[in-house]
């Protein structure tokens, strides 16, 4: 046993895990408890650690090189429309002063990463553990299974569907559904889809769809490789892909241009791709088979001058399909001795790309509020006034990033005329997402 106070966290996923690294770091012993059983979260599909949240990582004593090394740097994003034709080309991120870039990874590998982070640092992650209620002051939680345990804090990790959140607003509102669905996968064959590590996405016809082509693994020791050499704020009327002239439902074997022989699958010939078909209603559970889901989307595609659909045709299982939904704003965060954190506090649209780095972001917040005073209230209250104002600032902007990716025949015309226009007038003084990107945490006091 030991003096130092005990925190519970509920959730062990990104955001519950770096809770976890960095209340340890303030002085305290947490412990995580998981509801899903171990080995249940290790699928899924990739996400985005943006530059500020890479940083946050580096802010918890964690080294952004170990963490995300499974994945790869993504600092420019290419947009395209429907007939293939070049939009604009936006920075991501990065590279910072510290070297910090934003990062594309499974979301598998960056548990694992962080999980054995914690591992070496003592803490205890506990599986099948279901948060499902508790009782201040003091803290004692009560699990699914009928046990319990003790704290002197509860931190809320548990997600969107949180429970901790649910017992802070009772009667408030639940997460609002977007008007999209999520698909996503890895391809499991080579595909000709463009530049490695530039993040490409294009206004289909009838959705949205995403993809970067995931660069070659190099080597210890190799020499670095060129940049991608795209504009990094310029627009461009180039499309981003040579479309493939094989037969619709033949995937292409041959190799991209430039990129040398394309003989066998392996790492660095993947595609890495998403897609948002706009839906009315949310889906219900069971509506589709893994087949109809991938014939659903393949057939959305099939139309448009984009490598979507040989993407599609290319991966052997296609996750989803799940409901895009965020939260507009949660009344109350705290209590004396509880707190939300990550998506329980404030669940982003992936449109914005920041779903993790916010939950970095509140990770080291929180634990350098705690570090900085005894008094556990009152570092809750400092914790979610330095933070509340940021992220409802970036769920608005995740909310208006996916409000654009469904337009009709019209719309879509006007899109694609103003769409290069308004690119270059935003970029003309810089990235105009740079209160993103360039905020760091700052000391407490």
């Amino acid at each position: 046993m030991t003096n130092k106070p005990r925190a519970l966290i509920a959730g062990g996923g990104i955001a519950g895990a770096v809770t976890a690294i960095a209340l340890h770091r303030a002085g305290w012993e947490p412990r995580v408890f998981e509801a899903r059983e171990r080995g249940a979260d290790e699928r899924g599909a990739f996400l985005t650690v943006a530059v500020n949240g890479v940083a946050a990582l580096r802010d918890l004593g964690l080294d952004p090189e170990r963490m995300l090394a499974a994945g790869f740097p993504t600092p420019a994003l290419a947009m395209c429309n429907s007939r293939g034709k070049r939009l604009a080309v936006l920075p991501l991120g990065g590279p910072a002063a510290d070297g910090s870039t934003t990062t594309t990874i499974r979301r598998a590998d960056l548990y694992a990463a962080l999980r054995s982070a914690a591992a070496e640092r003592g803490i205890p992650i506990e599986h099948g553990r279901r948060v499902v209620g508790f009782t201040e002051p003091g803290v004692t939680v009560r699990f699914e299974d009928g046990g319990e345990a003790e704290g002197e804090l509860l931190v809320g990790a548990d997600g969107l569907r949180s429970r901790v959140r649910a017992a802070l607003n009772p009667g408030a509102a639940e997460p609002a559904y977007l008007g999209l669905l999520n698909a996503g996968g890895f391809t499991s064959r080579p595909v000709d889809a463009g530049v490695p590590g530039l993040v490409q996405m294009a206004f289909g016809r009838r959705a949205f769809f995403g993809w970067v082509v995931e660069p070659p693994h190099e080597p210890p020791h190799a020499p670095p490789r060129e940049p991608l050499r795209e504009p990094a704020y310029e627009p461009s009327h180039e499309p981003p892909y040579e479309p493939s002239h094989e037969p619709p439902h033949e995937p292409a074997h041959e190799p991209a241009a430039g990129s040398g022989p394309v003989a066998e699958d392996r790492p660095g010939n993947r595609v890495w791709w998403f897609a948002n078909p706009p839906r009315r209603e949310p889906v219900r559970p069971g509506e589709f088979t893994p087949e109809s889901w991938k014939n659903y989307l393949i057939d959305l595609f099939d139309g448009d001058d984009l490598p979507a659909a040989a993407i599609i045709r290319a991966s052997d299982e296609v996750l989803g399909p799940w409901n895009t939904e965020d939260l507009r704003r949660v009344p109350v965060w705290r209590s004396r001795r509880t707190v939300l954190i990550g998506d329980a506090a404030h669940a982003v649209s992936p449109s914005s790309g920041q779903g993790a780095s916010m939950a970095i972001e509140d990770a080291v917040t929180l634990g350098r509020c705690l570090a900085a005073t005894g008094d556990t209230a009152a570092a809750l209250e400092k914790y979610e006034r330095l933070r509340r104002t940021r992220v409802q600032k970036v769920v608005a902007h995740g909310r208006r990033n996916g409000s654009g990716k469904t337009a009709g025949p019209v719309g879509a015309a006007i899109r694609d005329a103003m769409f290069p226009l308004v690119a270059k007038m935003l970029t003309r003084k810089g990235d105009p997402q740079a209160w993103i990107f360039e905020h760091r945490v700052p000391e407490i006091v």
